[in-house]
């Protein structure tokens, strides 16, 4: 047999050479010695010169070293630690942009993903694929003397009264009422009101209204947004009916649609007071009509069969008027839904896109509101033909004529508390609160008090509601206590105070709600109670708006930190684009997180009750 060589067993000396290569210390040169040792000691220029000239060295045996090469080596040596620090703070700054711009992205996406798919138009448009290219033609032209100006002279002048103008092609801001072109009545009524002179929002949002175009108008609480759209709405229906009297059943030809019957009523009695100015100037007799809930419909249907010319309403009593063929949009060429955002989130989205479907044909749009976040905004532009935006000041920004201040009042000690704050000014005075019951509450506990006090709320009948702001109004009361009903677009111009008995949940609500004083070119203090109760977003929201508005921002706000500080405050667009909210991003806005929810719970209650009739 042919020998099998065999691997000898390890004897204890293998064992033992196995432990010494266990414990082997590599050969390190002692250029690379020298190389450590001046790591330690932190001489790390020494050791960049030294890599550079071994590859300068390296690249003559290669080949001739670019010149893009030669600098980069160039700015390894002599670098100072002053020039380290520098370069790793651009570094740092790189990445954190591009960490601003992830989030930013993150936030479109969001933002897409929210906004209506569905455009804001009727049925029969979508269907058919009806589009309007051009804005609907009126016969007013602005002064020649005005137009020879330039556009040079038109920024000028805007940038003066800080108004911002987006769109194509937008018409001269106008410095008079003479210059708008309206008779002498109307200037006269206007005198009586102690209006001389327009507005901002009025010197650029009544001539884009008069020359027919489609507008988004986002302007602060007291600024004058109701004469935009009224004025020229009385113009185009004086002539109308010069050109064609309006006959039995015709009408209206403008419609205005409110979020609360308050500030409808309110709209109505501000036109009937320039059409009474009218009368008597051989002026065409125009007839305005006011369709709100709690008010008798055959009343307001025998109105509207004697021919109208502009139907105030709210949505609901006006889909319902529709419905029912009381009201026919067939003429109406002039829509402005003034709080747009507001009725949106109120839910009356659904009932707007119905409303859209009566119309007959293209229509002049106007949307208007102090709070208009982008959210609102890009949807709102699928209605709009080559839309102006006419921006005062930003959207969703408090009143600077309204000083704000906040403190911390335990829930128990509130409604004491109340009577100190009371104090502060003179009346009338307006106290907010969250829930009805909180109303009726602080309604019965001031009467007590011996306090002339009157109180609105959504569980009120409209005879009550209309009574109180009556008394209010007339200063036969000192204090009206409301919910939110009062807090959009009502105009109080002599209230000297607003108390927010509670913080609302939403930020808008809450500059609605001071809005109601400081109205126009007066002053006036807005006073809220927080607590622990109140949700950190809110109050975040609530600290960068108190410093915007350069307001006093009390201890236990100015320690509030949001997760997302450094993206609050950073360049560029400011807040949340969904609420409009400054304390927070798109990503964290606990609104569309509360909106989102409530959708997915109303979903699966819609599939848990069509299984449950399935089953019956």
């Amino acid at each position: 047999m042919a020998s099998t060589s065999k691997r000898p067993r390890e004897t204890s000396n293998s064992t033992s050479g196995s432990d010494s290569e266990d414990n082997y210390v590599p050969y390190i040169p002692v250029k690379e010695r020298k190389k450590q040792q001046l790591l330690k000691l932190g001489r790390i220029t020494q050791v960049r010169s030294e890599e550079t000239k071994a590859a300068v060295s390296s690249s003559e045996t290669d080949g001739p070293i670019s010149e893009d090469d030669a600098q980069a080596l160039a700015r390894k040596t002599n670098v100072s630690l002053l020039d380290q620090h520098t370069e790793l703070k651009k570094i740092a700054q790189a990445k954190k942009e591009s960490a601003y711009e992830k989030q930013l992205k993150e936030e479109e996406k969001i933002l897409e993903s929210v906004t209506a798919k569905k455009a804001l138009m009727s049925v029969v448009e979508l269907a058919k694929g009806v589009q309007y290219s051009e804005p609907i033609k009126t016969s007013w032209k602005p002064p020649r003397a005005v137009l020879k100006l330039g556009l040079e002279k038109w920024d000028k002048f805007r940038k003066k009264m800080s108004v911002l103008v987006e769109g194509e092609d937008p018409p001269p801001p106008l410095a008079t009422f003479d210059q708008m072109k309206f008779p002498k009545a109307v200037i006269k009524a206007l005198e009586k009101k102690n209006i001389v002179k327009p507005s901002p929002i009025q010197a650029q949002g009544i001539p884009a209204v008069l020359s027919g175009r489609d507008i988004i108008g986002i302007a602060f609480t007291g600024s004058g947004k109701t004469l935009v759209f009224v004025l020229p709405l009385i113009m185009f229906c004086l002539e109308q009916e010069k050109m064609m009297s309006f006959i039995y059943g015709e009408g209206p030809y403008g419609l205005i649609i409110c979020p609360s019957r308050e500030l409808a009523k309110q709209t109505h009695e501000i036109i009937e007071y320039f059409l009474s100015q009218l009368k008597g100037h051989h002026f065409p007799v125009i007839r305005c009509c006011l369709a709100i809930g709690g008010t008798s419909m055959s009343e307001t249907a025998e109105s509207i069969r004697r021919g109208v010319h502009i139907l105030v309403a709210t949505p609901g009593r006006l889909m319902d008027m529709l419905d029912k063929k009381i009201v026919k949009l067939d003429i109406c060429r002039y829509l402005c839904m003034d709080e747009a955002d507001r009725m949106i989130d109120m839910g009356f989205e659904e009932d707007i896109r119905t409303i859209f479907s009566y119309f007959k044909g293209q229509r002049q749009t106007l949307l208007f509101s102090a709070t208009m976040p982008k959210k609102i905004q890009n949807f709102a532009r699928s209605a709009l033909v080559k839309p102006i935006t006419i921006n005062v000041g930003r959207a969703g920004a408090a009143s600077m004529n309204v000083v704000q201040h906040v403190e911390y009042v335990k829930s128990e000690a509130k409604i004491i508390h109340l009577l100190d704050v009371l104090q502060k000014t003179a009346p009338p005075v307006l106290i907010f609160a969250e829930k009805k019951a909180d109303v009726d509450t602080i309604h019965e506990y001031l009467l007590l008090k011996g306090i002339e006090a009157v109180a609105i709320h959504g569980g009120k009948d409209q005879d009550e509601r209309s009574r109180a702001i009556e008394l209010f109004r007339k200063k036969s009361k000192d204090v009206l206590v409301a919910t939110d009903v009062a807090s959009k677009g009502l105009d109080f111009p002599d209230i000297q105070h607003v108390i927010n008995y509670d913080m609302p949940d939403d930020i808008e609500n809450y500059v609605h709600r001071i809005g109601r004083t400081g109205r126009s070119t007066k002053t006036g203090l807005a006073t809220t109670f927080v607590n622990k109760s109140t949700e950190q977003s809110v109050l975040l929201d609530l600290k960068h708006l108190l410093i915007e508005s350069k307001q006093e921002i009390p201890p236990f706000l100015a320690t509030l930190q949001a997760e997302t500080e450094a993206y609050v405050l950073a360049e560029g667009e400011r807040g949340c684009s969904y609420c409009g909210g400054l304390g927070h991003r798109i990503t964290d806005c606990p609104k569309l997180e509360n909106v989102t929810t409530k959708q997915a719970a109303a979903v699966g209650r819609r599939d848990f009750i069509s299984d449950v009739g399935a089953d019956y």
